[in-house]
């Protein structure tokens, strides 16, 4: 422990007013440069008055900067506080300080990371600015309720199958027009299969005569009673949804009011498919105000999503010099792994990023479609794997986003003929080079363009 103590304090400091936080549940611990205090390793509670204390503790001793690392949802009062108080924090990541030297305790990795700070050896996470993060939490909490909805939706089905009715196979959707009109009758008391099949709506494609058949079931109290409760439930969230909305709606409003409205009119929508779980309200026209560009217009990218991807990364992406440090930050670029000139690795990282699974999601759809990005999704899959296609698609969405964003690039797609145009031009560049080192030259076929 004498031998890397030696060694840490060769290393130069950049930060002599650094401090760091090791955050835990109960209770954080504070390090301090040794040469500002007596003690300069403190520990404070978790509670509010006591996160206050440690604030004014930090302060009066002139410390200007704070490390910590995000460890579960604790960071995030601590955070708010210090930030309150006109203190730097920053929000490590714990692969970056993992390695505490000597024997791992709350005391020694405080010191560690505190020492880590002060030499400028830590990067900051990514965190929005206050109104982007409160955007953010609205569309988290409604994803959360979301999720909460579908497995009631699962609930309703079961239910439905209990009684023998075979609704899930002559709808597309129990929660469509039809499903729902269908759902909400029975529980109100209806049994006639004739009366129910009458509520089909007129885009459904099974026949009335279809859902009739489908409709003749063992209406047992006890199977009527749990579909009631599950549609209680399903409307119980769909409510919070809809309160959800207006939070957003509201947030938006306030974030796209700090930009000029555009000069450029809004164009035409891309695609007039109802996305699935939409928002309530029209928000391409606050998202052409807020991000200057028509995201929409990048396939693969609809208004909702467009929302969320601007809720997790910002407005502002310069703090992304590049687009490779952004697909990088996503890790949707290559891994780099080497050590004596050889690559051991250049897997993508494992990742909880949302906005990279947004975006291979993203990358699925896109490659069902007759555009540039679904030829290229298509080129890749045949060639590499669909796991390795869906991660290069969802990059490229991702620095089109990018630019975008930051640039204000306006995307028109080439189409797939053009992209199967400019590979063909590629492949036989490359033929006639390769044939030019053996000392070869290739010519065109007879009859063949």
């Amino acid at each position: 422990m004498s031998n890397s103590r030696s060694k840490l304090s060769g290393l130069p400091v950049i930060n002599d007013r650094a401090a760091a936080i090791d955050i835990g549940s109960r209770f954080h611990v504070v390090a301090v440069p040794p040469e500002l205090c007596d003690q300069p390793v403190q520990t404070f509670q978790a509670f509010t008055g006591d996160l206050e204390r440690m604030a004014d503790w930090i302060v009066s001793l002139g410390i200007t900067t704070v490390a910590m690392e995000s460890t579960g949802v604790y960071w995030i009062a601590a955070y708010e506080v210090l930030e309150s108080c006109g203190l730097e924090v920053i929000v490590a990541n714990a692969r970056e300080s993992r390695a505490v030297p000597g024997r791992k305790s709350d005391v020694s990795d405080a010191q560690w990371l505190q020492r880590l700070h002060a030499c400028g050896l830590l990067r900051p996470s990514f965190r929005p600015s206050g109104d982007i993060a409160a955007l953010r939490a609205y569309l988290r909490l409604r994803e959360r309720h979301l999720d909460y909805a579908a497995a009631h939706i699962q609930h309703m089905q079961k239910a439905l199958t209990f009684m023998n009715l075979q609704l899930h196979h002559v709808v597309t959707d129990v929660t469509g027009a039809t499903g729902m009109r269908i759902i909400r009758a029975i529980v109100t008391g209806e049994r006639d299969p004739g009366v129910l099949a009458a509520m089909r709506d007129r885009n459904c494609r099974s026949s009335v005569e279809t859902i009739r058949a489908a409709l003749v079931g063992n209406y047992q109290p006890e199977h009527v009673f749990a579909l009631q409760q599950a549609l209680a439930l399903y409307d119980f969230y769909q409510a919070r949804v809809d309160e959800c909305d207006v939070e957003i709606e509201r947030t938006l409003t306030m974030i796209a009011a700090q930009n000029p409205v555009p000069q450029q009119p809004l164009g035409k929508v891309r695609s007039r498919t109802q996305q699935p779980n939409a928002l309530s309200f029209d928000v391409r026209i606050l998202m052409y105000q807020l991000a200057g560009v028509d995201l929409t217009q990048i396939h693969g990218i609809g208004p909702y999503l467009a929302v969320r991807l601007v809720a997790e990364c910002g407005t502002d992406l310069s703090r992304w010099p590049t687009a490779k440090h952004f697909t990088s930050w996503l890790t949707l670029s290559p891994g780099c792994k080497v050590s004596g000139g050889k690559v051991l690795s250049s897997h993508t990282r494992k990742t909880t990023n949302r906005v990279a699974a947004l975006l291979r999601l993203a990358a699925v759809t896109v490659g069902k479609t007759n555009t540039a990005l679904g030829a290229f999704y298509r080129r890749l899959a045949a060639r590499i794997g669909k796991a390795k296609a869906v991660t290069a698609t969802a990059r490229k969405i991702a620095v089109l986003f990018y630019n975008a964003m930051r640039f204000g690039m306006q995307y028109a797609d080439p189409g797939a003929d053009h992209y199967e145009q400019r590979y063909k031009e590629r492949v036989i560049k490359q033929l006639h080079r390769r044939a030019a080192e053996f000392g070869f030259s290739l010519q065109p076929a007879e009859g063949v363009s």
